[in-house]
């Protein structure tokens, strides 16, 4: 069989070295579970993605989804860089795709732009748990390494899904936001208690954003499943959005909630989305996100170990 052509594709982004990593299996089929962990291993950025052929009418093809060290139901980010590779590969064709991953099948649409394309991604219905009683809320600041005043009173902690959810974390202010330093072990052993294994940490306060487009920022981190910090993520930014619009923060008008979701790591790295929420009666009903990419490099690995 042919040698595997794997790609990086920075996501969410148009800066190469920014947005959030992602390796890419473009021609997956025959690899097994063993050998797609081990290259996402290898390849060590927060997800890999894999592309295999579609198994039923219902889809057109089949992505999974690996950290370093455990295979995950779907990701944002590295569905971006998917089908920026499909687009790449197969002369940057346009319209919907669907694909099916661990958290069911989800519509993907290349987008034309006039100096390129992006990728849009219908996530699956929001879902809501139970806000955290307070006392837990205070568990997970004091992990996160701030008092819990510096909670956003707005903003219960609460855990929210398109798919793969998040505990969703609002602070009053970015400077909090910019200079947290969490405690790896406390968030892993508070993951049980609170239903998450990965912790969306944002703030509706933009103050100091040179760009000036954006509603939240925010920061993720996820070490339970080996994701110290995850620079630009999709499965928490479109759950967010829907959180927003429940909690009374985000307006919609016509049917739609619309916003700029921008996010920085620790490390520099940063990215945006942008993120629409479709509401009906008042409610969350649908979320769709939208983000650029750009190749970093591309590579050929033999099929053998």
């Amino acid at each position: 069989m042919t040698d595997l052509r794997v790609y990086q594709i920075d996501a969410f982004t148009r800066q190469r070295y920014q947005g959030n990593p992602a390796g890419v299996v473009a021609n997956a089929e025959g690899l097994s579970d063993e050998h797609m962990q081990l290259i996402a291993r290898e390849l060590n950025n927060s997800e890999t993605a894999f592309i295999l052929p579609a198994e039923a009418a219902d889809h057109d093809l089949r992505v999974r989804f690996f950290t370093p060290t455990t295979e995950v139901p779907v990701c944002g980010h590295a569905t971006v860089a998917a089908h920026f590779v499909l687009a790449l590969e197969r002369g940057l064709p346009t319209g919907p795709c669907r694909q099916l991953t661990g958290a069911g099948i989800q519509v993907i649409e290349t987008l034309r732009s006039d100096d390129g394309f992006r990728i849009a991604i219908e996530q699956n219905r929001p879902t809501f748990e139970p806000r955290l009683p307070q006392a837990l809320a205070g568990q997970v600041a004091a992990a996160l390494g701030v008092e819990e005043r510096a909670l956003d009173p707005r903003c219960p902690v609460q855990f929210v899904s398109t798919g793969h959810g998040k505990l969703l974390i609002g602070l009053r202010e970015r400077r909090r936001l910019q200079a947290l330093q969490p405690d790896a072990a406390q968030l892993i052993a508070l993951g049980p208690k609170v239903g998450a294994k990965g912790f969306f940490v944002f703030t509706l306060d933009c103050e100091g954003d040179d760009h000036g487009d954006a509603l939240t920022h925010g920061r993720m981190f996820a070490p339970a499943i080996g994701i110290a910090e995850d620079p630009v993520t999709g499965n928490a930014n479109g759950p967010l959005g829907a959180y927003l619009v429940k909690h009374g923060l985000l307006e919609a008008r016509d049917g739609l909630a619309r916003f700029r979701a921008r996010q920085q790591a620790g490390n520099g790295r940063a990215g945006h989305m942008d993120v629409s929420v479709r509401v009906e009666h008042g409610e969350p009903r649908g979320v769709r996100i939208e983000g650029d990419a750009v190749a970093c490099f591309q590579a050929t690995l033999p099929r053998t170990f």
